[in-house]
């Protein structure tokens, strides 16, 4: 129902913008639109790569590094992934359940997931020219610990 009310608010929005000018609107709906096309390509692409990376790594070793029988060492071994991966978040549940899929546990998953969101290792120069050295590292220290603490977290409430 939500989808709806937000199509229907942005179909309105976009006929009074068509009305206002017409030009710009036209430009605008190019624009869009190529954008679009780029993201689906860029998605595509990115679950294609994810697809043959899980196709090339065995079962068995996905199983022996997160399917640990030790909840706090295949957590570990989910964050140190996810704090390395550099995809985005929609992308990072369909592979999660592949993982889940192979044999790794919801801890290692958990780990996984939130420091893919919360801990930025490939984008660490990006953030200690734009927030300084001492900031970056003291916050993405702290994402990780604090991943691993939902993520032990997880094993409680499930």
């Amino acid at each position: 129902m939500g989808t709806i009310i937000l199509m229907g608010v942005a179909l309105t929005l976009l006929l009074i913008s068509f009305f206002k000018n017409r030009k710009k609107t036209k430009k605008s709906i190019i624009v869009a639109k190529k954008m679009l096309f780029e993201t689906i390509i860029n998605v595509t692409g990115l679950l294609l790569l994810i697809s043959l990376v899980l196709a090339l790594i065995p079962d068995e070793l996905i199983k022996s590094l997160l399917g640990n029988s030790s909840m706090f060492l295949s957590g570990l071994y989910g964050a140190m992934i996810g704090t390395v991966t550099i995809i985005p978040a929609f992308v990072a549940f369909p592979l999660a359940n592949s993982m889940m899929e192979s044999g790794a546990n919801f801890v290692a998953i958990a780990a996984f997931i939130t420091t893919l969101t919360m801990v930025g290792f490939v984008t660490l120069p990006i953030e200690i020219e734009h927030f300084g050295k001492k900031f970056a590292f003291y916050r993405n220290g702290l994402s990780f610990v604090l991943a691993l603490v939902i993520a032990l977290g997880m094993v409680i409430m499930l």
